[in-house]
């Protein structure tokens, strides 16, 4: 049995890229960097960042290129895929990307991206007003019509 599966939580180092191949799918690539942060044997606090390459397809690759941003912080589901090519001078290259399955914004709806190295502040959820559950609109059939509100992204 084989196991080719990636999970990373971090923030878009870059705005996504979109293109289109020449047979009409859509691809986006954007950068997602990782930290990791330890104790080092004298008690110093060490920091080390680690970027990710990634690589999303057809649907998920608009989805991306419209609604994520440099500094957004995201969670990607997907698998590790090395590909090589030739440089200019005849060099062998190569670059090991994540191709995404799977992406959820992990960022509050509503708030902006915070683009600076500074922390953001602790969310305050005493001043957010309780949702009003008593008025749902209804389709024909008794369905709930769903308000663009409602909508995560």
């Amino acid at each position: 049995m084989d196991l080719n599966k990636v999970q990373i939580i971090g923030n878009v180092v870059r705005d996504p890229e979109m293109r289109t191949t020449p047979n009409g799918q859509n691809v986006s690539s954007f950068s997602v960097a990782t930290n990791l942060v330890w104790k080092d044997a004298e008690g110093q606090k060490q920091e080390k960042a680690e970027f990710h390459n990634i690589v999303a397809w057809r649907r998920l690759a608009e989805i991306t290129n419209q609604y994520l941003k440099k500094g957004a912080k995201v969670y990607i589901e997907g698998r590790l895929q090395t590909r090589s090519w030739d440089d200019p001078n005849g060099i062998k290259r190569y670059r090991t990307e994540t191709i995404a399955e799977n992406m959820i914004m992990l960022d509050r709806v509503g708030t902006e991206v915070n683009t600076n190295s500074q922390p953001a502040p602790a969310d305050d959820f005493s001043q957010v007003p309780p949702k009003d559950n008593t008025k749902k609109d209804k389709k024909e059939g008794g369905e709930e019509e769903i308000s663009i509100e409602d909508i995560p992204f």
